[in-house]
């Protein structure tokens, strides 16, 4: 624990269709702000986070595909859905997929609850969601990953 925070490893997944739209789910949980995030979760006891993107990617949209390296890496405290406060390191990994069907048969009961939609964003949809978006810093994450491609 710091300062009160359980730690909590995350694998997150920057999933780019072939026209460069980004995925992300949106989050609706009882008494806080609607939200967009990547897909991705916690790692599993003894997982590493290349092994966790890839269990998370296909959890979450059906697509069972290589998660590359870690493309980028953050930290960020919140509080679960089942209410625990956490200090998550969240590793990013690159997926590219031309038109990827989004299958959410894989999620667990609560991800049903609270991730009931999901969309493609360009960069320019990014940069003016409406909604809040996580990490804060998304776009500059892109424009980092672009510039070393």
């Amino acid at each position: 624990m710091t300062g009160g925070r359980a730690e909590r490893p995350s694998a997150r997944i920057l999933l780019l269709d072939g026209e460069g739209r980004l995925l992300l789910f949106r989050f609706h949980l009882p008494g806080r702000e609607t939200y967009w995030a990547t897909p991705g979760g916690a790692l599993d006891p003894g997982e590493t986070f290349a092994a966790a993107a890839r269990r998370e990617l296909r959890e979450e949209t059906g697509l069972d595909l290589d998660c590359g390296a870690e493309v980028a890496r953050g930290l960020a405290e919140f509080v679960t859905f089942e209410g625990v406060p956490v200090r998550a390191d969240e590793r990013y990994f690159l997926v590219r997929a031309d038109a990827p069907e989004i299958v959410a048969s894989g999620h667990s009961a609560l991800e049903r609850l609270v991730m009931r939609e999901w969309r493609w964003f360009t960069r320019a949809e990014l940069a003016d969601p409406g909604e809040p978006i996580f990490p804060e810093n998304l776009l500059d994450m892109l424009g980092d990953i672009d510039d070393g491609d």
